[in-house]
């Protein structure tokens, strides 16, 4: 047996725990099935255009966790970006996430702070106490009015299900402001690597001690590994036994023009009549450069269930899939010489900062089983849900 570790994934999950190992002296061999590094955070230059793109949708990177501030900032530049979303709804535009200007458009008042307070109150249905769906969540945040027009149609376009067949939580991280800031994160640190999400993970993986291999499936190799951190699919190694894990995908569809698009970065589409959720222009998401191209590129977005070959994107965290999650679980917990990390590993929406840092606590986890000569748990990185 090679006294090597395997990292299968090359996103900030098998990046950032295989720089761990190799800082510590052993030696790790990353494996991705892509042709490239960073998952669904790889950005590129577009080959028509010249702008950098972020190719399978818009990452800010946005934080409150020092240490993890830290860590990047080790391997890239960041530049401030401040992430200022727009929203058409019955051909309207609004800004994101709701706030004073956007109440004042939407009802075609002017308020204050403390009116708008007032009137949010007298919308909301203070009879929901506990919601116990998505919907019933948005009735108690905002009410029907504001309810219909910004997340009824876009929910059900983005999870392909009615609102009240999604759990509450998926709503609980929209704030709501009664000032004009329009910021669409509330953490002290925000920003975007200047040379894009790829080369920040390449910079973590540049270590004398890992080798890497894009193009490369784990299934292909001949090689047997000290140990395997799996974060793909959790599903997948497991042979899909107790069925298929669900998750929605994304489709893009390109667009290449003169000038500016839509002014820009990021614009929501909320009424079912529009078949895209977003529409995304990447050069606004590097406005130092902006200026120097002549044409620009859009990505529209739309999302459907993944099937076998896609990329899942956003785990599907229903009643019906829980049962084959647990049994999934349990599996794992009985696996031997291998350990789940990560948003595909773990079956969780995790950001960018969230997965880093569950990567770094597994890494420090790892270590000192291996110094006390205890085997690595399954899910090794903090919190596992």
């Amino acid at each position: 047996m090679s006294q090597r570790f395997c990292c299968v994934g090359a996103g900030f999950s098998g990046a950032v725990l295989a720089r761990a190992l190799a800082e510590a002296g052993l030696p790790v061999l990353v494996v991705e099935e892509r042709g490239h590094v960073a998952g669904n955070c790889h950005t590129e230059r577009d080959a028509a255009t010249g702008v950098m793109v972020h190719r399978f949708g818009p990452h800010i990177f946005h934080t409150a966790n020092e240490e993890v501030w830290s860590y990047v900032h080790r391997f890239a530049a960041f530049r401030r970006y401040v992430n200022r979303v727009k929203a058409v709804v019955g051909g309207r535009m609004f800004t994101l996430p709701i706030n004073l200007l956007t109440l004042n458009q939407f009802f075609g008042r002017v308020m204050g702070p403390d009116e708008a307070r007032r009137w949010l109150a007298s919308e909301v249905r203070g009879d929901i106490t506990a919601p116990a769906n998505f919907e019933e969540q948005a009735l108690a945040l905002v009410g029907a009015r504001l309810y219909r027009a910004f997340f009824e149609g876009y929910t059900r376009k983005q999870w392909g299900r009615e609102p009240r067949e999604l759990p509450a939580a998926i709503l609980k991280r929209l704030p709501i402001r009664f000032s004009y800031d329009d910021n669409y994160f509330d953490h002290p640190h925000q920003g975007i690597p200047e040379r894009g999400y790829t080369a920040l993970v390449g910079a973590i993986l540049d270590h004398p001690a890992i080798e890497v291999r894009v193009s490369c499936r784990f299934e292909a190799l001949a090689e047997s590994f000290r140990h395997v951190f799996w974060s793909g699919p959790l599903d997948r190694w497991f042979a899909y036994r107790a069925g298929r894990l669900e998750y929605r995908t994304l489709d893009f569809e390109r667009i290449e023009r003169a000038g500016d698009f839509q002014g820009t970065a990021v614009v929501n589409w909320c009424d079912d009549a529009v078949p895209w959720t977003r529409s995304v222009e990447h050069k606004h998401f590097a406005p130092w450069e902006a200026e120097g191209f002549a044409r620009t590129v859009v990505f529209r977005e739309r999302s459907r269930t993944a099937g076998p070959e896609d990329a899942p994107f956003y785990p599907v965290r229903l009643a019906e899939g829980e049962a084959r999650f647990a049994a999934y679980r349990e599996m794992a917990a009985g696996a031997r010489g291998v350990s789940f990390l990560g948003r595909l590993g773990t079956f969780r929406y995790l950001d960018m900062d969230v997965t880093i840092a569950e990567a770094l606590a597994a890494g420090r986890r790892v270590l000192a089983c291996l110094g006390q000569g205890r085997a690595i748990p399954p899910f090794p990185e903090d919190g596992a849900a």
